[in-house]
């Protein structure tokens, strides 16, 4: 059984019963906890009181800044007539506290593609979504030093911004990290002139393989022009130890993960968040890199066979969890959107919005700190009883 297709199947925020997406041109906004979203009677529409994403766990504030990053030696893989590829990408970084203003949670015209695409006919507002409290700041004054850089990835049909309490948590324990869209392939992603692209990929017959080895390509991209001398593509781009660089990613972006560290020798460590491997690690491995794989429980107690058979072959440090009373969106904000926003997080789903995404943070976190820092991490080498939802797998 695949996570990955399996979960592009899926309807609301690849977490809402397909019952529930069939009814959609007559839903309005299901009825919600009163201290998510109060209605407005005149219009009958529903005005958000302002998510929260769980606050970052570590010491220091987060800045944001957004980039338009464009490869002219390569045409859009998906679009060939759009001409180069162009990708959105936010950036994290450790700031001053205070120095900056809150950032939004998305674009009006990405927020209005993520709720029109996944549940058509709905009467959220938009506001429900790019009002939700990041804890980031835009253009927030940076710290001094060099961090490593972590380079995220989302899953096929999200935006970036799905992993953006990931983003922020690593940030604040010391990271600077760069959340990647992929263009068209995700419901809507926004450029500076206005323009929001749609995820023109997602109804085409596609070759999963193809769309991983591709994102690898964009995440390489994203790293040259981040750490290119003497022209960055960042100001800040001096807060990078070039020599500490990992990748994480959530299905496709978790996928992509075996293509980008098998190309780029840059990338020193890399983190699957449940997606099953359309490019198989190879039998000659992934040049000793360790390995986080992270993942959901199957129906029925299967293994993804994609796993189970690259397992042998990740020949570095390696660790497999299965998160159990999660299911494939828990790894990433909707858990906390959804449960804002009165909707059912999906079938399977019995562990506490907030506990699964602390657990993500948890255990990626300490993965890099392991990885990229040097830092001894005890909660890496077994069950634990304070995480009974967590199975080391062998």
């Amino acid at each position: 059984m695949s996570r990955l297709r399996t979960a592009a199947a899926a309807a609301l925020l690849l977490a809402l019963p397909l019952s529930v997406a069939a009814a959609a041109p007559a839903l309005a906004a299901p009825a919600p906890p009163a201290s998510s979203l109060t209605a407005d009677a005149p219009t009958g529409t529903r005005a958000a009181v302002p998510i929260e994403l769980p606050h970052p766990t570590g010491p220091y504030a987060v800045g944001q800044e957004v980039l338009q990053l464009v490869d002219r030696d390569r045409p859009d893989p998906w679009v060939p007539s759009a001409g180069p590829r162009r990708l959105m990408v936010s950036m994290y970084y450790p700031a001053h506290a205070g120095t900056g203003s809150p950032a939004p949670y998305m674009t009006d015209g990405a927020a209005r593609a993520l709720l029109d695409t996944k549940l058509p006919g709905n009467t959220i507002p938009t506001e429900a979504l790019t009002g939700t409290r990041t804890w980031a700041e835009s253009g927030a004054r940076p710290q001094g030093g060099h961090y490593p850089l972590v380079v995220l990835s989302p899953g096929f049909t999200m935006p970036r911004t799905s992993l953006t309490g990931l983003a922020t948590d690593l940030t604040s324990r010391g990271y600077v990290v760069a959340l990647v869209d992929h263009t068209y392939e995700n419901t809507g992603t926004t450029f500076p002139d206005g323009q929001t692209l749609p995820c023109l990929m997602c109804d085409r017959p596609k070759d999963w393989a193809q769309v991983d080895e591709s994102r690898a390509k964009d995440v390489s991209f994203v790293i040259d022009r981040l750490t290119d001398r003497p022209h960055p593509a960042w100001r800040y781009a001096r807060m990078i130890d070039r020599d500490r660089i990992g990748m994480a990613g959530h299905s496709a972006g978790g996928a992509a993960t075996v293509p980008a560290l098998v190309a780029d020798d840059r990338i020193r460590a890399g983190v699957d968040l449940d997606g099953t491997m359309d490019v198989p690690v190879p039998a000659s491995g992934i040049g000793g890199k360790p390995y986080l794989m992270m993942g959901h429980p199957l129906p029925g107690g299967g293994e993804d066979s994609s796993w189970t058979e690259s397992w042998p072959n990740l020949d570095g440090w390696k660790r497999w969890l299965t998160v159990d009373g999660t299911i494939h969106p828990s790894f990433t904000d909707f858990p906390v959107l959804l449960e804002g926003l009165g909707l059912p997080q999906g079938p399977g789903a019995t562990i506490a919005p907030r506990r699964a995404v602390e657990l993500t943070r948890r255990y990626v976190g300490a993965f890099f700190d392991l990885q990229l820092k040097g830092i001894e991490q005890p909660l890496l080498d077994g069950p634990t009883a304070a995480d009974p939802e967590v199975r080391f797998q062998s």
